[in-house]
């Protein structure tokens, strides 16, 4: 039976309510699960929610479903469907636009809903580093449309977050589309289609291509009853713009396109759809927002299936016991790191020198412009003809850095093994941080051995076949790649804690690390995972096919390492991985740990960051 008083499923049920209101369907389910939100034609899927939540992210997911919640209320997603460009950079801009449009008509009638709104939009223009941008080439154009059509149109200024990028592009974009262009999408935004035609007008404006993306006629066909859409396509519009005709049978067609497959771009979704399959992208490609596409969640997870997350949890390690407790296992751990200090140090240091290394500043002297050289002041005393000279930083290949360790918490990594990660992560944190790199420190466990509630439930409701994933994860924060390492120094000490370590579903775990990664503001991002084998659990493999989490693990592994920016690395104890992961290495012995983390990740700071797949703007 529910708990009333409990603050988790009272936001729950208030969200719920809130999006029912906003979208004006009684019948919207929103439900709380895994690491994506989407949206289908009468539900909503938001992230799983942490356990203690802060004031920001309860606007974020909030956020989340008010954006949701005012699409399906304003926004038709056949007729967007049937007018998006076929350029990838038009119907980037054309989403831009869109996204605004729905922001301005939905908050206009919906004031409450424009704070939590914003704040997904302060995190995803953070998220892709929009404060950074020095100019055109390193901000998307789409993104600052999408700012400055919103301050258009809500009246609201461009958050600080994102002020640099539509700042790069403000000039750029008044006089490709005059000084009245947004204005007249503003009067417009009330009339979907209307709005859609004057896009469509501007996108050429900025001698982009907006002709929709329609399938070829065969002129045998003639006109028939099933293209009725297309007989008023010769009659203009009230703006003067001539209809375009809608694809071949497409109101069918364009409705199975736009249902469970729309993302939003704040949201953790958003970081997947980015790194979509290569052959739907080209040279050119600028992010798609919104875009009718395969269902993230199938892309990454195909067939496997989830019973239950009701019991599923993320939890600070700091929760899982008292703090008296957590200081007595903390030094248990010190007792045996003193043991390896020296060993371990010794990596750990040549790693300190590798990076300080790549980040020297260099200079270049005897410029004409730049900061002022003062150790050369004394030439132009001693020959006044002489030029005054410049000099200026050099930029370094080392780019800023979070590096996420995901540290295997199940039974079989009892003993010798736990206490050797706990100690190897534990002085190369340490190490990172003093060269400026972040370190997140991330655990995976079930929170039962063979099932705990989410069997329970199982067999309580006749044992369904094929139930897909029969456990509750247990996902564990040590440290975030924000806090210091003296905060958390004492939450390692957790892993030696008796009955923590069960069973581990290794695919969950790789995906939520790596979502967790794709919402830091770093430009490099590295997950490496500690583990000692192939995910085992019980109850899941006892109630499926026998390969059922190994497969899974296979698809998110595939996914990482060729469709994101994400360096993936694994290093396996005891057992062999490199049959997972391409980058990969095997250890015989648990003593071997610290030098192989260090010597990897040292090999991953020689080496030029990869291209991505896709290119943003």
């Amino acid at each position: 039976m529910t708990d009333q008083h409990d603050p988790t499923e009272n936001f729950k049920n208030a969200t719920q309510s809130t999006a029912r209101a906003l979208s004006g369907r009684d019948d919207l389910d929103v439900s709380f699960s895994g690491h994506i939100a989407e949206m289908g034609d009468t539900s909503i899927r938001l992230p799983a929610l942490p356990k203690d939540m802060s004031e920001d992210d309860t606007r974020f997911v909030r956020g989340l479903a008010d954006n949701f919640a005012l699409r399906l209320r304003y926004h038709d997603a056949t007729l967007h469907s049937r007018l998006l460009p076929a350029d990838a950079q038009a119907k980037a801009v054309y989403e831009a636009l869109e996204d605004a449009r729905i922001e301005a008509v939905g908050t206009a009638d919906y004031p409450g809903a424009a704070a939590n709104i914003e704040t997904t939009l302060k995190r995803d223009a953070k998220r892709l580093r929009l404060h950074l941008v020095k100019g055109m080439d390193d901000a998307p154009l789409a993104e600052a449309l999408r700012y400055l059509a919103r301050e258009a149109f809500t009246r609201r200024p461009v958050p600080a977050e994102a002020a640099k990028t539509a700042k790069v592009w403000k000039q750029w974009i008044a006089e490709h589309l005059g000084e009245d262009g947004l204005e007249a999408l503003h009067r417009a935004m009330h009339d979907q289609e209307k709005f859609a035609r004057l896009a469509q007008q501007m996108i050429e404006r900025m001698e982009m291509v907006a002709t929709p993306a329609e399938p070829p006629r065969n002129p045998e066909d003639g006109d028939s009853d099933d293209d009725e859409d297309a007989k008023g396509a010769d009659t203009p519009n009230e703006d003067g713009s001539p209809k375009t005709p809608p694809p071949v049978g497409s109101a069918e067609e364009s409705d199975s396109g736009d249902t469970a497959e729309q993302q939003m771009d704040a949201q953790v979704g958003n970081d997947l759809e980015e790194m979509d399959d290569d052959s739907a992208t080209s040279e050119d490609d600028e992010p798609r927002r919104n875009e009718p596409r395969e269902n993230a969640y199938e892309t990454l997870h195909g067939d496997y299936k989830i019973y239950c997350t009701n019991f599923d949890e993320v939890v600070q390690a700091k929760d899982l016991c008292d703090a008296e407790e957590l200081q007595k296992l903390r030094k248990m751990l010190d007792k045996q790191l003193t043991q390896m200090q020296g060993v371990i140090t010794r990596l750990a240091n040549r790693l300190q020198r590798k990076l300080m290394a790549q980040q020297t500043r260099a200079w270049q002297f005897d410029l004409e412009e730049g900061i002022l050289d003062s150790a050369r002041l004394s030439r132009v005393v001693t020959n006044p003809l002489m030029p005054i000279s410049y000099k200026q930083e050099s930029e370094t290949d080392f780019r800023d850095t979070v590096v996420t360790l995901l540290i295997d918490n199940s039974g079989s990594m009892r003993g010798r093994p736990i206490t050797i990660a706990a100690m190897s992560t534990d002085i190369l944190a340490r190490t990172l941080e003093r060269c400026g790199v972040k370190v997140e420190i991330l655990g995976f466990t079930t929170r039962a051995w063979k099932g705990g509630s989410s069997r329970e439930r199982w067999l309580a409701d006749g044992k369904p076949q094929t139930p897909g994933r029969l456990n509750d994860l247990r996902h564990i924060v040590y440290k975030g790649a924000d806090n210091p390492w003296r905060h958390c120094r004492a939450n390692l000490g957790l892993m030696l804690r008796e009955g923590l370590l069960k069973e581990n579903i290794d695919g969950e775990a790789l995906m939520w690390a790596y979502e967790r990664l794709m919402y830091r503001p770093e430009q490099r991002k590295i997950l490496m995972v500690i583990s000692d084998g192939a995910p085992v659990d019980d109850s899941t493999l006892s109630a499926n096919q026998g390969n059922y989490l190994e497969e899974h693990l296979r698809r998110v592994i595939h996914y990482i390492e060729n469709k994101s920016p994400v360096q993936l690395l694994a290093i396996g104890i005891g057992h062999d991985v490199t049959r997972y992961y391409e980058r990969a290495v095997t250890l015989v012995d648990a003593e071997e740990l610290g030098g192989a983390i260090t010597e990897k990740l040292a090999e991953l700071f020689d080496e030029k960051q990869p291209a991505r797949k896709k290119k943003r703007g």
